[in-house]
């Protein structure tokens, strides 16, 4: 569910008061936080926050792009490493002895050193 328009934005006051003294001083320093809550201001553009992400940090320039996401949606919090390979595998080689579907196309013939 959406929050509500007469609240605006959710953003920790931490956070906020971070970005609005960078703004003021005109700095450009990471600055590191825990709140994958926080939604992204247009004030924030231009800025490179450290997110956590359970782990460690990980470090996301905020583009005007982003402005309306949450700073979590930056920070993956789990790695895809892919599916069994097992099963990828046979899927893949050619099993020998056995012959294509009637009407599919022949295999590519692989090029020969001679010329015809």
């Amino acid at each position: 569910m959406a929050r509500s328009l007469k609240k605006g934005p959710f953003i920790d006051d931490h956070l906020a008061k971070k970005v609005e003294t960078m703004n003021r001083e005109r700095e450009k320093k990471v600055i590191k936080t825990w709140s994958r809550r926080s939604t992204i201001i247009p004030e924030m553009v231009g800025h490179t926050i450290a997110v956590h992400n359970g782990r460690k940090f990980v470090p996301v320039y905020i583009s005007e792009n982003m402005v309306g996401h949450k700073l979590g949606e930056f920070a993956l919090t789990r790695t895809f490493k892919g599916h069994s390979g097992k099963k990828v595998e046979k899927a893949v080689t050619p099993t020998p002895g056995i012959k294509s579907a009637p009407g599919a196309a022949p295999p590519a013939a692989a090029p020969s050193g001679t010329k015809a």
